[in-house]
């Protein structure tokens, strides 16, 4: 049952942010908004490099409710017994790298790149930590992950987090996404800086930051990375294309823009166990392609989680 924020009422939407997500949403537009102004359910993943996930179930369940995530065996939906509120951030299980509390829906990613041991794997913009440390924990610390940033501020938490989680098989680096460029990778995660539009019920700062101009400056930014991380990609590779936001025109239209940047890649089919809603093939005058319809859109009311977008495409092999 959903639990709305206080005081929501009295938030201020910018006239331009209805319009267009009325335009975008349709009869869904109430639903995304009871959805976003309200809490979030709090959910974790197991990280299965310090310990096993039943192990950890027992240990949790004495004080804690714990709910499977459909797609992803390691997560779970979490809910204090007690009435009192507590953070499951100071339990001992989180301080030890035993979990990572992390969004259901933020899982998706690092499922649908399924990194192997022996790979090598760039996460390009891997602050705090989230993706890398479960990136790391389907490698089983075999391989290579280079988990970059280029936000040297952020760098202390990507750090902090590997270390905490057990992490042993990555190098943290502080570049630009087109430093990687003329480089081979087997698998490549861009969960790119975005507008956010999915993750109101976390920050509501979010309504208030939000543009138009921010969107198409965002886009640009995607497009560099998105480019950088295809041609950094060994023939046969794949690259998983992730962002919080609802926003076409950081979504199916930017993964358009690259399928028609590069001819030879491919758009791959993302099979999971969840609800989704219908990726965006046409809005006001975007250039997006048939195929984008391959794309995982989810909102925040498909699965009660943060709205989110997942793209996999892959680089042929050299004939």
């Amino acid at each position: 049952m959903l639990e709305p924020i206080p005081g929501r009422e009295k938030i201020l939407i910018k006239d331009a942010f209805i319009e267009r997500y009325k335009k975008l949403l349709g009869k869904d537009y109430d639903k995304f908004m009871d959805y976003s102004l309200a809490y979030i359910k709090k959910s974790i993943r197991i990280n299965t490099l310090k310990a096993k996930i039943s192990d950890v179930k027992k240990k949790l369940s004495v004080n804690w409710n714990l709910k499977q995530v459909p797609w992803c065996k390691e997560g779970f939906w979490v809910e204090y017994k007690n009435e009192k509120r507590f953070d499951i951030g100071n339990i001992p299980e989180h301080q030890l790298g035993q979990i990572y509390v992390q969004d259901a829906a933020s899982m998706i990613p690092a499922i649908v790149l399924n990194p192997k041991p022996g790979d090598v794997v760039l996460d390009m913009c891997a602050a705090p930590g989230s993706k890398t440390t479960q990136i790391a924990q389907y490698m089983k610390n075999e391989g290579l992950l280079v988990s970059n940033d280029n936000q040297g501020k952020r760098l202390k938490a990507l750090g902090l987090n590997t270390q905490r989680c057990g992490v042993s098989n990555c190098i943290v680096t502080h570049q630009q996404g087109h430093w990687f460029k003329k480089m081979a990778f087997d698998k490549i995660l861009v969960d790119a800086p975005c507008s956010g539009t999915g993750t109101i019920r976390r920050s509501l700062k979010t309504l208030q930051m939000w543009s138009p101009h921010l969107v198409r400056k965002m886009a640009g930014i995607q497009k560099g990375l998105v480019e950088a991380a295809f041609m950094a990609l060994k023939p046969g590779g794949v690259m998983v294309y992730s962002t919080c936001t609802q926003e076409p025109e950081e979504n199916e239209a930017l993964v358009s823009w690259l399928l028609n940047r590069y001819p030879d890649a491919s758009l791959e089919d993302i099979k999971l166990n969840i609800n989704r809603s219908k990726a965006i093939t046409s809005f006001d005058d975007l250039k997006i392609r048939p195929e984008a319809e391959k794309c995982l859109r989810i909102y925040p009311f498909d699965n009660d989680t943060e709205g989110f977008f997942i793209a996999k495409i892959k680089k042929p092999q050299k004939k």
